[in-house]
């Protein structure tokens, strides 16, 4: 083990990578200081470049012996308006605008919106926001190919600027070309988890899972108002959710994301899923070296929330203080952490164990671990459902997630609490007993006279089947 890799605290953290971060020393500095999992952001840079920096990680991976969690967050549909005669126009409120699918440059009086599904979708008084919601139209009239509004907020408008329809659900799929080559391009390179955007319904994420046949996590990101409707069915299909505040900012009113972001982690931690909490987090840090004291409240809040993960977007793609991002936000999480309140909350929230034979054995493993001060809680697991359950209960005690699948023990790096490890397989009692002791002894969370609370499923190798409960002491 290479000394100062483990990490002293529970919540994780997602770094993303970009233009700033993108070779070697950067991403070692970004990994040294904290962070768990890279993010790939398709939307932006080339595959070539995602495979650069992929490849990086798995050097860094195997220099430090620690399993390494990348994400491939697809571009997802960008629904654009087309370009200006000039480049740009200025909007008045209250005057008329008119949206159609002629090709022409736009004017002060109309633009191409290449986009049939929107048109089929309007109906009189639909909103219709543009350039991140700084731009308002409501619809007055409307047809298959048009739809003449009246400018409620205005602004300058230019060329592409992004289009939000938040009042209803579009016949669109969350995959366009683009997603569909870069999910193939990604799932060949391995990644370990693939967020979704522009999800809307539940077959938005069944459709997708189907692809990806589980070769990868899928992560649902909540992104869009209609997904709330939807938000049980939709954490049920997914393996992970991201709160991804920046669209849903855009789309709903600020006093409403909060509450959102709130009922999505609730729904997720219910569920068992590991949750993300994502944009804006520590934004200034793009340009300053330090974060507002609203940003630092902004991340202890998602972690007292109970989020499995925080999320770096551009503080660490393109900022000046990437590393320094992750450095404070790890000191956040590791002082909410150590604040008797987050441990009320935490209890206070817990959600009471299914009924099933797994359920109970995972939570007696919490409750025993608490009443013998055990060192850790040792899950083997060969896909990752045993760690997950085990992170679920929220212990007082690290757990130390043993597998023998790479593929796993990198996707549990997302994971509350888990400290992923890739080992040998077992095939009896004994086996299990000895690597329990082996790994919590080199990984640093035990030592002689410790005691180990131990789950695992029996047979070993078979899925979801946890049903052993042993506690062991390091000799």
């Amino acid at each position: 083990m290479v000394p100062g890799m483990r990490r002293f605290r529970n919540a994780k953290i997602i770094a993303t990578l970009g233009p700033t971060s993108s070779d070697r020393d950067a991403i070692t500095n970004l990994f040294e200081a904290g962070t768990d999992v890279f993010r790939l952001n398709f939307s932006h840079g080339t595959q070539e470049d995602h495979k650069k920096r992929y490849e990086t990680i798995r050097e860094l991976e195997a220099e430090f012996h620690r399993p390494i969690g990348v994400l491939a967050d697809l571009q997802g549909p960008k629904l654009r308006v087309g370009q200006f005669d000039g480049g740009k126009i200025n909007l008045e409120a209250g005057q008329p605008f008119r949206l159609d699918l002629d090709s022409a440059l736009g004017d002060g009086s109309r633009v191409s919106l290449p986009h049939p599904e929107i048109f089929s979708a309007l109906e009189p008084g639909t909103k219709l926001l543009m350039d991140d919601g700084r731009i308002r139209l409501r619809v007055l009239d409307c047809g298959e190919d048009f739809a003449e509004t009246e400018v409620v907020v205005g602004g300058d408008l230019s060329n592409q600027k992004g289009v939000n329809v938040p009042d209803v659900v579009l016949d669109l799929s969350p995959l366009t070309e683009k997603d569909h080559d870069d999910l193939r391009f990604a799932l060949q390179l391995g990644v370990d988890w693939v967020a979704l955007s522009f999800v809307q319904r539940p077959a938005d994420v069944a459709e997708v899972r189907k692809i990806i046949a589980g070769r990868a996590g899928v992560m649902a990101k909540m992104e869009k108002p209609q997904c709330m409707h939807h938000l049980d069915e939709i954490v049920d299909l997914a393996d992970s959710i991201m709160v991804a505040r920046g669209d849903l900012g855009v789309e709903l009113p600020p006093e409403e994301v909060p509450g959102c972001q709130k009922r999505i982690v609730r729904a997720s931690r219910e569920a068992g899923k590991p949750v993300v909490v994502a944009t804006q987090m520590l934004e200034s840090m793009i340009n300053s070296p330090t974060p507002t004291r609203a940003e630092a409240s902004d991340v202890a809040t998602a972690i007292y929330d109970g989020a499995d993960a925080v999320m770096l977007s551009a503080e660490t793609a393109v900022g000046k203080y990437g590393p320094e991002a992750v450095s404070i936000m790890e000191r956040i999480i590791r002082q909410v952490e150590l604040d008797d309140h987050y441990r009320n909350i935490t209890e206070a929230d817990r959600h009471l164990p299914e009924a099933t034979a797994a359920d109970a054995i995972t939570a007696a493993a919490r409750q025993v671990a608490r009443t013998i001060s055990a060192a850790c809680i040792v899950t083997f697991s060969s896909t990752g459902s045993t760690t997950l359950r085990a992170s679920r209960e929220r212990p007082t005690v690290p757990i130390l997630g043993l597998t023998a699948r790479t593929d796993t023990a990198r996707r549990l790096a997302l994971v509350w609490g888990v400290h992923s490890v890739e080992t040998t397989e077992c095939q009896t009692f004994r086996d299990m007993v000895s690597n329990a002791i082996r790994d919590a002894r080199e990984e640093g969370f035990a030592s002689t006279g410790d005691a180990l609370v131990i789950t695992a499923g029996v047979p070993f190798g078979t899925p979801g089947a946890t049903n052993i409960l042993r506690i062991a002491w390091v000799e």
